[in-house]
This record gives structure tokens, C-alpha cells and sequence, in this order.
């Protein structure tokens, strides 16, 4: 009889030990206000999250890599937008050029801010960015990763922008297409301004066009962005789900467990008073 009373004793203070385990455990949860810190309070929850905080962490990674090609395409944009001003300009010196009324010094003039165009737009397509970084890709676009199988292109290619510009059914070059311009200028020759002033509305065109598919590169990458913005909220908020803490449920149910933890040592205790002769009795 006395074996049995000190078995069940111990049983009694093993329960204890694990209420009290438990209550320390809810006030953790409601401090930190994370339910789940340990595999072992729910080893299939635990699983879940670790797969879940993998897969935001490269969500992250993606969408730094998205910031980054970003900021990429703005700047391109930008040097894209000041190399179109300058076509433009380039345009309407050659239609001034053409009108046969101008003098020697208004020809020199013309020819020679034509020139500063050309070595203005040879700048912005070799310039670099902070980090030493093309603001144009050379050769090969580079492809940045942005999803699961997924990487864009940026920025266009210098060799995009500067080269392959049909004019009259042969391939030139804006600079030299520019270059063209400067001479037809200075030498006043009537069909020379012709043949310049169509080669350089071509080089114009050819800009405006590249800089209709760098506003495509920015929307491909805006909606990038946004889909990982809709990814990441929606992994967020699964992981809250396995792992934050419920404060009203875990507040109601530490309240309960400190009620029956003190029930239980009010009880062990009156019990743990009784003599040797009251538990054999």
C-alpha cells in the first residue's frame, strides 16, 4: 500500500513538473508572441515552417535581384531618353542645315554642336554606373534571375543601340551616322544633307524604338516584383498562421493551466502532510 502511495506521489509531481513546463512555455509564446520555438511541440508544424523559411529566404533573393535590375533599367531608361533629345536635336540641326540660305560661320556652328551630340551620345552609351558597372550590357545581355526558372534582361546591349541601324538598305552605325552629318554640313552639298538628314531621322527611329522596348523591360520587371510581393505575403502569412501565437487562446489557456497547477499543489500538499499511519489506514 505504501509502494502504490509513493508511485502514485511521484506520478503526481511528474504532472506537475510538465503543467508547470507547459505554463512556462504559454508565457514564452505570449511574450515573444511566437507559439512554436522548438520541433518538438509540433515536429509536423516545424517541418512545415523550415520549408516555408527556405522558400522565403530565395523569394528574398529574388526580389533583391529584381530591385537591383530595376534600378538597372532606370538608369538606362534615363540615358535612353537623353539620347533620343539629342537625335531629336541632331534632326532639326540638319533640317536648319538644309534650307541653302545658311552662311560659312552658321554651317560651322551646326557642324559643330552635331559634334558635340555625337560625342555627348558616345558617353552615355559607354557610361558606368557607381559601381563600375556598363549601364549597357556589352556583347551579351546579362540575364538576372528573378523567379523559379525565370531571369530578364535589363538593359539593351551597346552594340544594340549603336550598331546595326539600316539606312537605304545598309547597316551603319550612330556614330557614324552622325559622323556622315558633320560632313554633309560642311561640305553644303545639297544631296550630301539629303542622304545625312534620312540616315539621321533612321538612327532617330532606331532609338525611339530601343526605347520602347526598355518601358517592356520595366513592366516585365514590375510584375515580377509584384508577384513576388504577392508570394511573399501569402508565405508570411502561412507561417504566421503554423507559428505566431493566438494571444486571447494562449492567454485563456495559461489561466487555466495555473488554476489546475494550484489546485494540483494545494491538493499534493494536504496529501504530502498526512502521517505514515493516515496512508496505510
Amino acid at each position: 500500500m505504501v509502494a502504490i502511495t509513493a508511485q502514485t506521489m511521484a506520478d503526481e509531481i511528474r504532472r506537475q513538473q510538465k503543467l508547470a513546463t507547459s505554463i512556462t512555455d504559454l508565457q514564452a509564446a505570449i511574450s515573444s508572441g511566437k507559439m512554436l520555438t522548438k520541433s518538438s511541440q509540433d515536429p509536423q508544424a516545424w517541418v512545415q515552417i523550415s520549408e516555408i523559411g527556405r522558400a522565403q529566404a530565395q523569394q528574398s533573393a529574388w526580389a533583391t535581384n529584381i530591385a537591383y535590375a530595376q534600378s538597372r533599367a532606370q538608369k538606362a531608361e534615363t540615358n535612353l531618353n537623353d539620347i533620343s533629345s539629342l537625335m531629336t536635336r541632331a534632326q532639326e540641326l540638319m533640317v536648319t542645315a538644309k534650307t541653302g540660305t545658311l552662311d560659312e560661320t552658321n554651317r560651322v556652328a551646326i557642324a559643330s554642336e552635331l559634334e558635340g551630340i555625337r560625342v555627348s551620345i558616345a558617353d552615355l552609351l559607354a557610361e558606368k554606373d557607381y559601381l563600375g558597372v556598363p549601364i549597357f550590357d556589352q556583347g551579351a545581355p546579362t540575364m538576372i534571375p528573378v523567379g523559379k526558372n525565370y531571369a530578364v534582361d535589363a538593359v539593351p546591349t551597346q552594340e544594340s543601340l549603336s550598331q546595326g541601324i539600316t539606312v537605304n538598305g545598309a547597316p551603319q552605325s550612330l556614330d557614324s551616322i552622325l559622323q556622315q552629318a558633320i560632313t554633309a554640313v560642311n561640305s553644303g552639298d545639297a544631296d550630301a544633307l539629303a542622304d545625312a538628314m534620312t540616315a539621321v531621322t533612321a538612327g532617330g527611329d532606331h532609338i525611339t524604338l530601343a526605347l520602347t522596348l526598355q518601358g517592356v523591360r520595366s513592366d516585365r520587371l514590375e510584375k515580377a516584383s509584384t508577384r513576388i510581393d504577392s508570394v511573399s505575403l501569402d508565405l508570411a502569412e502561412r507561417r504566421s498562421t503554423l507559428e505566431d501565437t493566438d494571444l486571447s487562446t494562449a492567454i485563456m489557456t495559461l489561466q487555466s493551466k495555473m488554476v489546475s497547477l494550484q489546485a494540483a499543489q494545494i491538493t499534493y500538499s494536504q496529501i504530502n502532510q498526512q502521517t505514515l499511519f493516515d496512508l496505510i489506514r
